[in-house]
């Protein structure tokens, strides 16, 4: 289990407990975090589940994959820490992970 912490646009936080192999996008539909949408359900065809990974979380999960890259086009304000939520997998590695959700998805 990691802890992840969400903030959303207007500031609250949302701090939930991630089963690991899960997505930070499940664990934050399975905790109704408002502001990830999830339109696809996680299959990497959409950017209704983008997210802005805080430091240090950035370089732990990595660049995105050409893939998600592809769909983080269609983002709102995609910034370079933006990453899809479904494409990061849970694990002890990003225990304590803060997120910031946008203010509108793409």
């Amino acid at each position: 289990m990691a802890k992840i912490t969400y903030i959303t646009a207007d500031g609250t936080t949302y701090e939930v407990d991630a089963e690991d192999g899960s997505t930070v996008m499940e664990a934050a539909i399975h905790n109704q975090v408002p502001g990830i949408e999830a339109e696809c359900g996680g299959a990497c065809a959409c950017a209704t589940c983008h997210v802005y990974v805080e430091e240090p979380w950035t370089e732990i999960v990595g660049p995105p994959q050409p893939m998600e890259e592809d769909m983080l086009d269609f983002g709102y304000d995609v910034r370079p820490n933006s990453r899809l939520s479904c494409q990061i997998r849970v694990s002890a590695a990003i225990d304590g992970m803060i997120v910031r959700v946008p203010d509108r998805q793409g």
